[in-house]
């Protein structure tokens, strides 16, 4: 065949190419700015509003009454920073050690598989499903609303992300580490716990992190287990008061003031989140 008859189609195909990538390449372009626009306006009104309703108070006083001169947030801070970290250290270990067996030992084990699959689940999960769940577990059953009860659904919650994410990072820990330790006579387990897990400390500490940022803004489970309170405590054997349920409760209220500590509070869970979750990017950039 000849080649000046080729030339025509290799043409037309390198300029088809080029418009196709043209297209796709503005097409992604204008998604990234569409969804760049909404978080921009989201974070706009959160800081505009969130700053002016920003002072001393909200940090020392109690939640108010309607139309009360004064108050706060605090002991809606305190509420949701035990439940957020005792949920943590109730599933940091299980979702770790789980992670660990499902990299170390059970990739192709049935009990693996269903183990990954049911960890899938959770985590796809609506967090209002969880939160009836354990309603109907531990509320209906003890017959209250407890810190408890959020921390066990907040601790559902931690530990599908945490399982997937140190699944993930020990599987891309290489085998030669492995290989390596074995060969010096190094048991398993300690293979894992000084080779495997401190290679991938990194990925797994952030893990922790995302999933502590995914329970910060958590309403639903919330509302289902440990209600809410109006006073000070940090007795988990009773309601307490946590600051997404009381942003859900101030920000649909008729009430100047309510609605000024609402979006405070969304101030203060928007910076929190925002900050674990930079720290965790850090992390993974060290990592790489």
């Amino acid at each position: 065949m000849n080649i000046a008859t080729l030339e025509p189609g290799r043409m037309r195909l390198h300029r088809r190419r080029k418009v196709v990538n043209a297209i796709a390449l503005t097409l992604s372009l204008a998604a990234m700015a569409f969804g760049l626009f909404w978080l921009a306006w989201i974070l706009f009104e959160t800081i505009r509003q969130g700053l002016g309703g920003l002072n001393i108070a909200v940090f020392t006083q109690m939640t108010p009454p309607p139309q009360a001169d004064t108050g706060g947030l605090a002991n809606a801070i305190a509420g949701s920073v035990l439940m957020g970290l005792s949920a943590t250290l109730l599933g940091t270990p299980i979702g770790v050690l789980a992670g660990v067996y499902l990299a170390e030992y059970g990739q192709r084990t049935w009990l693996g598989r269903i183990t990954q699959f049911i960890n899938d689940i959770l985590l796809s999960a609506p967090s209002i499903v969880i939160g009836l769940f354990v309603y109907t577990a531990v509320v209906a059953r003890f017959k209250t609303f407890s810190g408890l009860a959020g921390v066990l659904a907040l601790s559902l919650i931690v530990i599908p992300v945490v399982v997937r994410t140190t699944e993930g990072m020990l599987v891309l820990i290489p085998n030669s580490l492995r290989e390596a330790a074995y060969a010096l006579g190094t048991p398993k387990w300690k293979v894992i716990l000084s080779v495997t897990l401190k290679s991938a400390r990194a990925g797994v500490v952030t893990g922790i992190l995302l999933a502590v940022a995914r329970i910060a803004g958590e309403t639903a489970p919330l509302l289902f287990t440990a209600l809410s309170n109006q006073f000070w405590t940090l007795n988990l054997g009773e309601p307490m008061a946590s600051l997404p349920v009381t942003i859900f409760k101030f920000a649909m209220s008729p009430y100047e003031n309510w609605r000024s500590l609402a979006w405070a509070g969304v101030f203060i869970i928007t910076m929190g989140v925002l900050v674990l979750n930079i720290a965790a990017r850090l992390l993974f950039r060290d990592k790489q």
